[in-house]
């Protein structure tokens, strides 16, 4: 967790919501100066803080509609950071909690040194990212259609399906509804397709205008991502903008932290009490690398036996979260020492063990 520690002569809190906020700014003292709801507009936000701009810095919790006041902020030269939303236990922990309290004690914690940071995505590379976004959250759901037609086929115990049904000819060609008797479930089989047929082409529709149009600042880091085997065009872009800057990262084990390829300890009094904070990270990014591990898999055959091997240790899932891990670290150190994917120095120690605190899932 990261702090921010600037000393300024103003701190602004920002309780911020899609159609207003309130603002409460504290002196160098602690004192309130400032205390008001206004409507989420930049001309109220600039009217507000003008007497204080000299020194003020303005914190904001990270939530959905932070991207208009990081913009602001930026044009008008206001220095802005934003809170780690599951980090501010102090506002969602509290007895009492309104928008008034919460946006004192953002200021608070600015004043106090206290303000835990997020990443400030940059304008002109998170829409494309949030793009990128949007299409992993359709492939998520055309995969859970493909899972309601295997369950719809277990529950009336008919033959499994020979054909992979991804396959637009596949299905087509088995006739998937026809398979059941009752015409309420053929009807709930067809609906599933249809759905199906049209995320494929809204999906196909979004790689194509990615792959076209995606703004890639460092082209020689996307092209060194498409080295490791099964990391395709789309996947190299979704890990440029998700990672977005390498440097921001001191080390392999806070990048693994941040794609949530680490296992969190909890210890007390030098005992291990359990362990938590799964949910802190980048869950994009950890799709990412999950679906990396799946597809290296298909693509090495060094991989395959590796996974024969581990398999007789540990389960599957823990099997591809290790690779994932793995990756992940092959990941930072090719795009830190800007070299391209070595299989067979990554195979190198592959008799490593499982995951360890702090390290590899």
């Amino acid at each position: 967790m990261r702090l921010y520690t600037h000393s300024h002569r103003f701190y602004c809190g920002i309780d911020l919501h899609a159609r207003s906020l309130h603002l409460c700014i504290l002196d160098k003292d602690g004192a309130v100066v400032f205390d008001q709801n206004l409507a989420a507009r930049p001309e109220a936000l600039l009217k507000a803080i003008a007497p204080f701009r000299d020194d003020l810095v303005l914190g904001a919790e990270c939530m959905y509609a932070w991207y208009w006041v990081a913009d602001l902020c930026s044009r008008e030269q206001i220095p802005f950071v934003l809170g780690h939303a599951l980090y501010m236990k102090l506002i969602y922990g509290a007895k009492a909690k309104n928008d008034q309290i919460d946006a004192g004690k953002i200021a608070r914690l600015l004043r106090g040194g206290n303000f835990p940071l997020a990443y400030v995505y940059p304008k002109g590379m998170r829409e494309t990212r949030d793009l990128l976004r949007r299409r992993t959250y359709l492939v998520r759901e055309r995969s859970a259609l493909f899972t309601h037609l295997q369950i719809l086929n277990g529950q009336y115990n008919l033959p499994p399906f020979p054909k992979k049904l991804s396959f637009a000819a596949n299905r087509e060609e088995l006739q998937i509804a026809d398979r059941f008797a009752d015409p309420s479930v053929q009807q709930s089989a067809a609906v599933d397709l249809a759905v199906i047929d049209v995320l494929d082409e809204q999906i196909g529709k979004i790689e194509l205008y990615l792959t076209r149009t995606a703004k890639v600042d460092d082209v020689q880091t996307y092209h060194r991502l498409q080295t490791v085997p099964g990391i395709g065009k789309v996947l190299a872009l979704v890990l440029l903008y998700e990672i977005h800057d390498i440097h921001r990262f001191a080390g392999e084990g806070p990048f693994l932290s941040y794609a949530r390829l680490v296992r969190p300890g909890h210890e007390s009094a030098g005992k291990v009490v359990g362990s938590g904070g799964q949910k802190i990270g980048n869950a994009h990014l950890r799709w990412a690398f999950g679906e990396a591990a799946c597809l290296f898999l298909r693509a090495s055959e060094r991989a395959k036996k590796w996974k024969e091997k581990q398999l007789k240790k540990r389960a599957e899932n823990r099997v591809l979260a290790v690779l994932a891990a793995r990756l992940a670290r092959a990941v930072y150190h090719l795009w830190r020492k800007e070299e391209a994917f070595d299989e067979t120095r990554f195979w190198q120690g592959q008799g490593v063990s499982g995951p360890t605190q702090g390290k590899g899932r």
